[in-house]
């Protein structure tokens, strides 16, 4: 499998490069569908994240602080809190869980 198109998993949603990108809702089950066809790189950088998307997922995602970069046509799915936490802050699985997620599809067009 191309690795370069495998589905990335990241937190935030951060444009990795230039380019135009689309990004709309998407749920646990249409997610894990994703990753599991097509594979995935993780670019989670935080070990509480990887906890809470594993357990979402139901499968394991490994903390991996690489500079991941989304090419011309390549998916990802990011994990998104529903409040920004304060200045500096690496939070724990229970003040993430606190504060809630979602997850976001984010397609890179050109």
């Amino acid at each position: 499998m191309d690795e370069s198109m495998k589905v990335g998993i990241f937190n935030g949603t951060i444009a990795t490069t230039n380019g135009v990108y689309k990004i709309s809702d998407i749920n646990v089950s249409d997610a894990k569908k994703l990753i599991c066809k097509n594979g995935f790189i993780s670019a989670i950088g935080h070990k509480s994240t990887a906890e809470a998307i594993s357990d979402s997922f139901n499968m394991d995602i490994p903390m991996s602080r690489i500079d991941f970069k989304q090419q011309v046509g390549q998916k990802a799915v990011v994990f998104k809190l529903n409040r920004r936490p304060p200045e500096g802050s690496i939070l724990c699985r229970t003040e993430i869980e606190e504060i809630g997620y979602s997850f976001k599809l984010m397609e890179r067009f050109e």
